[in-house]
C-alpha cells in the first residue's frame, strides 16, 4: 500500500489540463480562463463624477461663494465647453468631469437659485472624483489565466469590454458503476441487489469541481461486460469506476480493463475509508477506480478526483484544504492507514470550532456522509486523543459538497 499523498502525486502528474476553447461571456461564469484577460479600454474612460452636484473651480469653491451655472452634463453626455472662473456645470452621478474643473459641490451643499448656485460646504479639489484608469488602463491585465471565473470575474471581463473569453474546455469524466447487484435509481431492484449511490453521487461531484459527467451504463461481473462498457470512453479526459477493484473473486475491474490495454500505475492506498483504489492509463484516458462502498467512494473522490478535475481545469492541483478543530470526543489510537472520520462541526464559546465524530464510521452508512460537516484527518499511527484536542478537520461546505 502506498500513503495518499504518493497517490495523489502519482494521479496527478499524469493529468494535463484541457484544451482551450471560447464561449459567451453569458456561459464564462465557473469556467477557468486559459489566458489572461486583459482590459481592452480604460476604466473609467475620462474623470467622473461620484456624486450629483456641480463641477467647478477648486478655486472658486470657498464658503458662501455665488457661481453661474453655464450648463447641464447629464452622464452620457458630456459638455462640450470648458468651466471658467466664477463658474459651475450641472452634474450627475457618472456624469464626464468638462475641461477646466477639478473639484465637485454636492448638490446638498448647494442652494440653486435659477443660473446661480451658492456654496454652503467649502471644496476640496479632486474630492468626489473618480479619475481617469482609476480602475483599470487599456492593456492591464485583469484576470490571470488559470482562475475560475466568479460571477465578479464575469461583471470585471464584461467592464473590460470582452464578450468572448478563451477558457479550458470542462473535463469530461465517464463514470462506470459495476456489479450484478446494482440497479440505477427508480429500476427494478434485483434479488440481494441495492440502488446505485454512487454514479448521481459522483456525477454531482464532477459538476461541482466544474466538470461535465458522463453515466455510463452499469457494467455486470463479467469482464467482457465491463470491457465493452469501457471501450466507449475514447475521448473522455478521465473514467472513474466504482466497485470491483478489491481482493474477491468478483472484483473484475483490474483484469477487465488490463485485458484492453490498460497499464495499472497502483492499486491499494493506505487509506481508511477507500483502501482499495487504482489508477492506471486506458490508452489515452486516465483511470481512477474508486471503492464501491458510496462511503468510501465519495471519500475517495474528495481526496483524488476533486484534484483531478482541478489539474484538468488549468487550476492549481492541491488536496482539499485541512483546518484546525477541537476534538468533541475521545479518539482510540490509529493503526498504519490514514483515517478520515465523519463528524459533525459546532462553535463553542470561544468560537473554536468542534468537531465531534459519529459514533459508527461503516463505509456503506451514506447518511452519516450527507449529514456530516467535516471530516477529521487522522495520521497514520496517531495516538489516542482526548476531548479538547486539537485535529485537523476537511469542511465539506468548503467544497461546495
Amino acid at each position: 500500500m502506498i500513503s495518499v499523498d504518493e497517490a495523489r502525486v502519482r494521479v496527478l502528474d499524469t493529468l494535463r489540463p484541457t484544451p482551450a476553447e471560447i464561449v459567451a461571456l453569458a456561459d464564462a461564469w465557473n469556467r477557468v480562463t486559459a489566458e489572461a484577460v486583459t482590459a481592452r479600454l480604460t476604466q473609467p474612460p475620462a474623470d467622473i463624477s461620484a456624486m450629483d452636484g456641480y463641477a467647478l473651480r477648486a478655486a472658486d469653491g470657498a464658503l458662501n461663494a455665488v457661481l453661474t451655472v453655464i450648463g447641464s452634463a447629464p452622464a452620457g453626455h458630456p459638455f462640450g465647453f470648458a468651466v471658467g472662473p466664477g463658474q459651475a456645470v450641472r452634474l450627475f452621478t457618472g456624469s464626464v468631469i468638462p475641461a477646466g474643473a477639478d473639484a465637485i459641490l454636492l448638490q446638498e451643499d448647494a442652494t440653486r437659485d435659477g443660473d446661480t448656485v451658492r456654496i454652503n460646504e467649502a471644496v476640496d479639489k479632486g474630492r468626489h472624483v473618480r479619475r481617469k484608469g482609476q480602475d483599470f488602463a487599456a492593456g492591464d491585465i485583469v484576470l490571470p489565466a488559470g482562475r475560475r471565473m466568479t460571477a465578479r470575474d464575469v461583471g470585471l471581463a464584461a467592464a473590460a469590454n470582452h464578450p468572448w473569453l478563451t477558457v479550458h474546455r470542462r473535463p469530461r469524466v465517464a463514470i462506470l458503476a459495476t456489479g450484478d447487484e446494482i440497479a440505477m435509481p427508480g429500476e427494478p431492484i434485483p434479488p440481494g441487489g441495492i440502488v446505485s449511490s454512487n454514479s448521481h453521487a459522483l456525477a454531482a461531484l464532477v459538476r461541482a469541481g466544474g466538470g461535465d459527467p458522463a453515466i455510463l451504463p452499469v457494467a455486470k461481473d463479467d469482464r467482457s461486460a465491463i470491457g465493452a462498457v469501457a471501450d466507449s470512453v475514447q475521448g473522455m479526459d478521465l473514467l472513474v469506476t466504482t466497485g470491483g477493484a478489491s481482493v474477491g473473486d468478483h472484483d473484475l475491474v483490474i483484469e477487465a480493463l488490463k485485458a484492453r490495454g490498460m497499464t495499472l500505475d497502483f492499486w491499494q492506498i493506505a487509506m481508511r475509508p477507500g483502501k482499495p483504489l487504482l489508477f492506471g492509463q486506458l490508452g489515452t484516458t486516465p483511470v481512477l477506480g474508486l471503492p464501491g462502498n458510496p462511503v468510501s467512494a465519495m471519500v475517495c473522490a474528495i481526496l483524488f478526483l476533486l484534484p483531478a478535475l482541478a489539474r484538468l481545469s488549468g487550476l492549481p492541483a492541491a488536496p482539499p484544504p485541512v483546518s484546525a478543530a477541537i476534538l468533541g470526543a475521545p479518539l482510540k489510537q490509529n493503526d498504519r492507514r490514514a483515517d478520515h472520520l465523519r463528524a459533525s462541526v459546532a462553535t463553542d464559546s470561544s468560537g473554536r470550532a468542534v468537531a465531534t465524530p459519529f459514533p459508527s464510521q461503516d463505509s456503506a452508512m451514506l447518511r452519516r456522509l450527507a449529514l456530516a460537516d467535516a471530516l477529521i484527518v487522522r495520521p497514520p499511527n496517531a495516538p489516542a486523543l482526548a476531548p479538547g484536542a486539537e485535529v485537523g478537520i476537511i469542511r465539506l461546505d468548503s467544497l461546495g459538497l
